[in-house]
């Protein structure tokens, strides 16, 4: 572990580590403001569930986007800028997509997400790559922390979301104050940002660092890399169903009111906020590997409770479950693409590409089965990925003279 920098102050860094929490915190309420209101969408769209899935594939088409150009905007703009440019942009998308439900298009609305998704992926890898940095400079392991206050974005998100259903607030309306209110609190937390390659001293002989865009895209042909990157798919793909399908799978599989299934996916979004909060100490204790292994194995078993027992109120037991096992995979995966700084944002860009995959893959083929299979029965896919997370976990082990888990140092 290393000491503060003496570059910065332990004031600036803690400031920037508080910038960096509301960052995170900023992107899981924009991402929930939106999530909260699916079952609202589909109504005002009047398609069905498999149309929907297809509608939800513009966050993942324009995440995508995002998340490849990241690492060579980073690498040209730095992350503080890169994430005001990215989510300040990508924000607006969800007044646009609220447009397109309003007016029943099907397109704009698809647009508006495809907006969105392009700044959030991108978005995502900046403030993963500045929280490596701040976690670096800091000399302690935040990262789970960084995604806890992302957590906390969505459940008060979520929790807003469940609100504007119960009063009847308009779609438009609350996504045009929640992006106004994201765009003024990021202006001002950005401000805080430090440069993620301080403390990193330049050598005229040091070729570690890759140069161009063909140096930085070799990253994916990294063995550990692509090994991390199908940790973070199967667990991505775990939060991502959630958060996409679990309201509705509450609405239709359980027969749950709109309002009741969105604070069921708060209790999913909190236990996910808790697994994270308290993985901190797990993590410093058992390491990256075990931690792990035990989170795929807690989210299969929630996913299962969910899907194959027949009770409401066990199945929203079975979504702590899931939400808990859920919650660590991502943060863990992007502190162990992380763990050379100067190939941070490279990696971690590829890494959180494989891992939006689930949300690529995940809309349409959940809803496809959804609508054919029922939408409980749609979410066994997410089973089969988890496990093979947990297979994969190995690879997460800490790179040799990197700042590592003390019980895998």
């Amino acid at each position: 572990m290393t000491s503060p920098t003496p570059s910065l102050t332990r004031p600036q860094i803690s400031a920037w580590r508080n910038a960096i929490f509301v960052t995170f915190g900023l992107s899981g309420l924009a991402i929930a403001t939106w999530l909260s209101r699916v079952p609202t969408v589909r109504d005002q769209l009047e398609v069905s569930t498999s149309v929907i899935g297809i509608v939800l594939f513009g966050v993942a088409v324009g995440s995508i986007l995002g998340l490849t150009a990241a690492g060579h905007v980073i690498a040209r703009i730095g992350a503080a800028r890169g994430v005001l440019l990215s989510l300040g942009v990508g924000v607006l998308g969800l007044p646009l997509a609220a447009v397109g439900a309003q007016v029943d298009s099907i397109w704009l609305t698809f647009a508006g997400l495809l907006v969105f998704g392009a700044g959030n992926g991108m978005c995502d890898v900046a403030m993963n790559v500045s929280g490596a940095a701040n976690e670096r400079v800091l000399g302690r392991a935040i990262m789970p922390i960084f995604h806890a206050m992302f957590s906390v974005g969505t459940v008060v998100g979520t929790g807003i979301g469940a609100l504007a259903e119960a009063f009847g607030i308009p779609l438009l309306v609350h996504t045009s104050a929640i992006a106004a209110a994201i765009l003024i609190a990021l202006i001002i937390a950005v401000r805080s940002y430090q440069s993620e390659m301080v403390g990193i001293e330049p050598h005229a002989d040091d070729d570690s660092a890759p140069r161009g865009w063909r140096e930085r895209m070799s990253v994916w042909t990294e063995p550990r890399t692509l090994l991390i990157g199908v940790i973070v798919l199967g667990m991505a793909f775990a939060e991502g169903s959630a958060n996409d399908w679990l309201a509705l799978a509450m609405v239709d599989g359980h027969g749950l009111a709109n309002d009741q299934a969105a604070l069921v996916l708060a209790l999913f979004l909190t236990s996910m906020t808790i697994g994270r909060f308290a993985g901190v100490g797990l993590l410093d204790r058992f390491g990256r590997v075990p931690v792990l292994r035990v989170s795929s194995l807690l989210a299969v078993a929630g996913l299962a409770i969910l899907i194959f027992v027949p009770s409401a109120p066990i199945a929203i037991a079975g979504t702590v479950l899931w939400g808990l096992g859920a919650s660590l995979g991502f943060p863990v995966g992007m502190s162990a693409a992380s763990d050379d700084p100067r190939r941070a944002a490279a990696r971690v860009s590829a890494v959180a590409t494989i891992g939006y995959v689930a949300f690529l893959a995940g809309p349409p083929l959940i809803g496809f089965l959804g609508e054919h299979f029922g939408l409980l029965n749609g979410l066994i896919p997410v089973l089969v990925l988890v496990a093979l997370a947990g297979l994969a976990t190995p690879a997460a082990r800490p790179l040799p003279g990197s700042r590592s888990d003390p019980a895998e140092s």
